[in-house]
């Protein structure tokens, strides 16, 4: 269904906006897909030829690039994209069990969307969020140490309709449109609530100010006064000095 003319007076107002960001407007077209996304609940045709028209682009150029990121949804999303990680780490501690119970609970799988429209269930590769493994996401905002109880406690109250707020990051989990809209480059104001980085992002920094570890212009590790020294090139724990291998060796300094 084609836009109406008061649709497409405020969709060209954002657009522009956000073309008058970028010295080459084409470089608009990933935020403006996100535009689109946060009026339709999905990247629709009538989104890809508005961005085609408006950025002086081929249909064809536009859906290439909208079927590329795993952000664009090329049907309609649910209100709520619930993505769990089943990477490596965080199925090895609990995410594929995550993903299947709610999976279960849900009645769909993989980019399925429950009846209600209110949840897109995903399987999502990483998270980059391994130190609070399992992770789950609503609309990018993270859940950090799920278990299988935790996540569907969570699920039920956004399909009630109750507000729900992330590990870190804003008061309450936006909605798609509003998370589309955002990713578009158009602020919210809630950039400044919630917690930012928990204790196990942090616990690094932590360490060095116990050990009095700074460091100098040149990147080397340092002792501040009465602190314990940090491991130094070529001293035992650390890698920095370590010869690379020999293509031609077996990996214990012999020749194959």
């Amino acid at each position: 269904m084609a836009y109406t003319a008061e649709t497409l007076e405020t969709l060209a107002a954002d657009a522009a906006e956000i073309i008058s960001r970028y010295p080459d407007p084409n470089s608009a077209l990933l935020p403006m897909l996100h535009l689109v996304q946060s009026h339709d609940g999905f990247v629709s045709p009538q989104g890809i030829e508005f961005c085609a028209t408006t950025l002086g682009l081929a249909t064809s150029e536009v859906s290439a690039v909208a079927t590329f990121y795993t952000q664009y949804k090329r049907r309609p999303n649910g209100e709520y994209t619930v993505g769990v990680c089943t990477n490596t780490l965080c199925a090895i501690m609990g995410g594929d069990e995550i993903f299947r119970s709610l999976s279960e609970r849900l009645g769909v799988g993989h980019d399925e969307t429950t009846e209600d429209g209110k949840i897109t269930l995903e399987r999502v590769e990483c998270n980059a969020a391994c130190d609070f493994a399992p992770v789950m996401m609503i609309n990018w905002e993270f859940f950090d140490n799920q278990t299988p109880e935790s996540a569907a406690a969570t699920v039920e109250k956004l399909r009630r309709g109750e507000p729900v707020a992330p590990t870190r990051g804003p008061a309450a989990v936006g909605t798609f449109k509003e998370t589309s809209r955002v990713l578009a480059g158009f602020y919210d104001g809630k950039a400044g609530e919630g917690v930012a980085a928990g204790p196990a992002s942090l616990r690094g920094l932590e360490l060095a100010r116990e050990k009095g570890w700074t460091a100098d212009g040149g990147g080397k590790q340092t002792a501040a006064s009465g602190g314990e020294s940090a491991p130094q090139p070529g001293e035992e724990h650390s890698s920095v000095d370590r010869p690379a291998e020999d293509p031609k060796s077996d990996g214990k300094g012999e020749a194959k």
